[in-house]
């Protein structure tokens, strides 16, 4: 019986967020609806459980939008908000589904925010804890026992004590990454040992280990996602007027990592371009393979619970990408190209069964 999975896509241009149902088997798409989410909408993460959908508003007033998912159709009812303390450039949920986490690029730090019982997030940040500058990231380890926090202005990584009980965020480590990386997103392998940090600025792929007990993440390699060929110099930290050399920049978006731990896949936005890496399965250690060219200035990309499809998005595109995954290879062969919204930035994929 083939599997059915749900796609989401959110349009930071229009405000909405569009829906389409997969066919795991072959790895299509059908488009659903759009709903509307707000203006400025991006950062969109599903519950464990696939029930809800969490929407991130960027514009005044900062909040979160919940959507009831509905597991034949994949359609959205909101179900509520909440308000959020900043304008909040990432956001995952805790492994528990208890708690949703989001970091704050131009605030410096991370919020903790309660996840009704129904599912449904109806009261302010329970915590709200300070970062190093330009947080870009908070996602937890596999054992929900700390939360990384890659922090693009200070070049490091900030290691939090994630308390799953009431929420709380300790402070426990931090690490730091050579001046300049600008790390951005984090993903982590999925039996734990190791996490793995895209550099905005310089395109590395750095592999830590993860010591969930001690609360300590170790520098342990970094690899190049951007060949020289690409003719691509080291990049500088956005906002405020562009820089006169922007076009020429490195400008590295996501990380995605298989559920088997085998295959790394990561974006840069100035070329367009998605690479492939391959892990070691002794060590856990990045090997670059290649690049393929994909939509216009990618932001978002997700890899299905299957681990044979990855959906890619693309800023300045007017549509997402389909990929599949050779088993044995990890080596991307497009599979469609689907419409979409302005301003195309996260994905979600949610496993309907």
């Amino acid at each position: 019986m083939t599997r059915r999975a749900f796609v989401y896509v959110s349009h930071a241009g229009e405000g909405t967020v569009g829906v389409y149902a997969m066919d795991t088997a072959r790895g299509r798409l059908t488009p659903v609806e759009r709903v509307e989410a707000g203006d400025t909408v991006m950062p969109v993460v599903a519950h464990p459980d696939g029930q809800h959908l969490y929407a991130i508003v960027r514009s005044e007033p900062h909040r979160v939008v919940t959507f009831a998912v509905d597991r034949e159709n994949g359609k959205l009812t909101r179900a509520g908000e909440a308000p959020l303390p900043d304008s909040m450039a990432y956001a995952a949920t805790d492994r528990s589904g208890r708690w949703l986490l989001t970091a704050s690029y131009g605030g410096n730090r991370a919020a903790i925010s309660p996840i009704g019982a129904s599912g449904v997030i109806e009261t302010a940040a329970a915590h709200v804890v300070a970062t190093g500058q330009h947080a870009h990231c908070i996602v937890p380890d596999r054992s929900n026992a700390l939360a990384l926090v890659p922090c693009l202005g200070t070049d490091e990584v900030r290691v939090f004590k994630l308390d799953a009980t009431s929420g709380a965020l300790a402070p426990a480590s931090s690490v730091a990454f050579p001046k300049g990386t600008g790390p951005r997103h984090a993903a982590v392998g999925p039996d734990n040992r190791f996490a793995y940090v895209l550099g905005e600025l310089t395109g590395t792929v750095t592999q830590l280990a993860i010591a969930p007990a001690a609360g300590t993440l170790t520098i342990l390699a970094s690899v190049r996602s951007v060949p020289d060929e690409a003719c691509l110099i080291p990049g500088k930290p956005r906002g405020g007027a562009p820089h006169p050399e922007a076009a020429r920049m490195i400008w590295c978006a996501d990380i995605a990592i298989t559920p088997n731990g085998r295959h790394l896949y990561t974006t840069e936005r100035t070329g367009s371009r998605l690479a492939h890496f391959d892990i070691d399965a002794a060590t856990g250690t990045p090997r670059f393979v290649a690049t393929l060219p994909t939509a216009a200035q990618p932001r978002g990309i997700r890899i299905d619970a299957s681990g044979r499809w990855l959906v890619a998005s693309g800023e300045r595109s007017d549509h997402i990408r389909v990929y599949g995954i050779d088993p044995e290879t990890g080596a991307l062969l497009e599979a469609a190209r689907y419409a979409c919204g302005r301003g195309a930035n996260w994905v979600e994929i949610v496993d309907a069964g």
